[in-house]
């Protein structure tokens, strides 16, 4: 089975150069993270995530599932309340590989209905060709410069701290997960990541998005 890479190699950003997979700063010394968290909201992850991030005054940008939006919208207003970004994860965190064009775009949309934004990244890093062109168009197509397998319950939590010390310079789009699979391993990682580059002069901003309803 493809297990999505911790950090893609170059070759494999080349051949899909339309996704964005690091935000490079203008300035080259300019310190910047984007953390992202995939899955939410849920009542048992996204508020103590949120209360992470404020603890270390950082801004990410959170990747929703539709159907777990439409279950909890007052989670869903803190995070825009607080400052974050937000993006859409399909409705029920479709597998874009396994899912027919028709439905799976129509999930997206459904999604939209809810989420109104033009940041996408497609669940497990997987896409049609047609899909991906066709939700192109409209919208940034977020991947990663680094994942942190947090949702990976054969690996330690220092193992996912691991991952993402490794391989952080500036610009790179961190992920992590808003789901009970994740939640020891999130909440060590996550709070070791805003922890120890906050310290080394790094700071944690959202990704820019626009509504679609304004492009």
């Amino acid at each position: 089975m493809f297990s999505p890479i911790v950090h893609p190699p170059e070759i494999i950003r080349h051949f899909f150069k339309k996704y964005t997979w690091k935000l490079t700063p203008e300035d080259s010394s300019q310190k910047v993270l984007y953390i992202t968290i995939d899955d939410g909201p849920i009542p048992e992850m996204t508020p103590g995530t949120l209360d992470i991030l404020k603890k270390y005054d950082a801004k990410a940008t959170f990747f929703c599932v539709g159907e777990n939006v439409e279950k909890y919208p007052d989670i869903f207003q803190r995070i825009i309340m607080e400052g974050h970004s937000i993006g859409n994860h399909t409705f029920n965190h479709l597998n874009g590989l396994r899912t027919k064009n028709s439905v799976y775009l129509e999930n997206v949309q459904k999604a939209d209905a809810l989420i109104n934004s033009n940041l996408f990244r497609p669940p497990h890093g997987r896409m049609k060709s047609r899909q991906s062109t066709i939700l192109s168009k409209d919208r940034k197509i977020i991947l990663w410069d680094i994942l942190s397998k947090d949702y990976d319950k054969r690996i330690s939590k220092e193992r996912c701290w691991q991952n993402v010390y490794e391989y952080v310079s500036p610009g790179a789009v961190i992920v992590f997960h808003d789901n009970l699979k994740a939640f020891e391993n999130q909440r060590y990682a996550l709070e070791k990541t805003l922890e120890r580059f906050t310290l080394s002069g790094y700071e944690f901003k959202a990704i820019g998005y626009k509504k679609l309803n304004e492009i």
